[in-house]
């Protein structure tokens, strides 16, 4: 199972007892803007914008804001100019990491993302470095309490998913990109509640962590994702069921 998939489980348990950030609004808003810049602005014609505002509607940001958003990608509307910068590196223990920010001032966001790194015992690579070790992926988690094992497989696989996995606490389904809809769509269907679907980085090989591990790498996960230009992070890690059960905890 991915790192990316437990530091989510781990992060959506925590999620349950902090409260929202303010600034989710504004990195959704800026994910649609650069979507719709990428791709246009038709939704249909575009599946990252797509997604983009599908993850803004289920955080109940109001359709003119993300209207906004989309004219601002688009050209129709004036805004700041913003790029996507994909960050590479390594959190202490060696953990590959990446981190893909939208920013608007590469120089500073680069400066604060280094000494992120450097924070957490860890060290920002050159661009490459890490990178090799990933390929993008759909991921779709569901909370194993909603269905079971064979379920999910039967139900994944049919509709053309390449893998299933399932822990304690969640099943992951990860689909090449251009069947990530067809998968997700199967998963409505059936009238399964999803608890997070997107296109992310996936490594090929998982380093597994330990307790001591895990709280290390966290601690650069959670300083990255907490930066106001991060939009995603990524790691090669594998973290054990009971290890999750203990950084839930924390």
């Amino acid at each position: 199972m991915s790192g990316h998939s437990k530091w989510s489980t781990i992060k959506h348990k925590k999620a349950a007892l902090d409260a929202r950030r303010g600034k989710a609004w504004s990195k959704l808003s800026r994910a649609v803007t650069m979507a719709a810049k990428a791709g246009g602005g038709n939704a249909d014609d575009n599946p990252r914008l797509r997604l983009a505002i599908e993850k803004a509607k289920n955080d109940n940001m109001p359709k003119d804001t993300i209207e906004k958003a989309v004219k601002k990608g688009t050209g129709e509307l004036e805004g700041e100019s913003y790029e996507d910068v994909l960050y590479e590196g390594y959190a202490s223990g060696g953990a590959a990491v990446m981190c893909l920010a939208v920013t608007d001032n590469r120089n500073r966001t680069s400066s604060e993302i280094k000494k992120i790194f450097e924070r957490a015992g860890g060290n920002l690579g050159s661009q490459g470095c890490v990178s090799f070790q990933f390929k993008q992926k759909g991921v779709i988690i569901i909370d194993a309490a909603k269905a079971t094992e064979d379920q999910i497989m039967e139900m994944a696989l049919e509709a053309g998913a390449d893998d299933v996995t399932s822990s304690e606490h969640i099943h992951e389904i990860v689909t090449s990109p251009d069947v990530f809809e067809a998968v997700r769509q199967a998963v409505d269907d059936s009238k399964i509640e999803i608890q997070s679907a997107d296109l992310s980085m996936v490594a090929d090989n998982l380093m597994i962590l330990d307790l001591a591990g895990a709280r290390k790498v966290m601690k650069l996960v959670d300083a990255l994702d907490d930066h106001d230009d991060v939009d995603s992070v990524y790691s090669n890690t594998d973290v054990p069921d009971d290890v999750v059960a203990e950084l839930s905890k924390e």
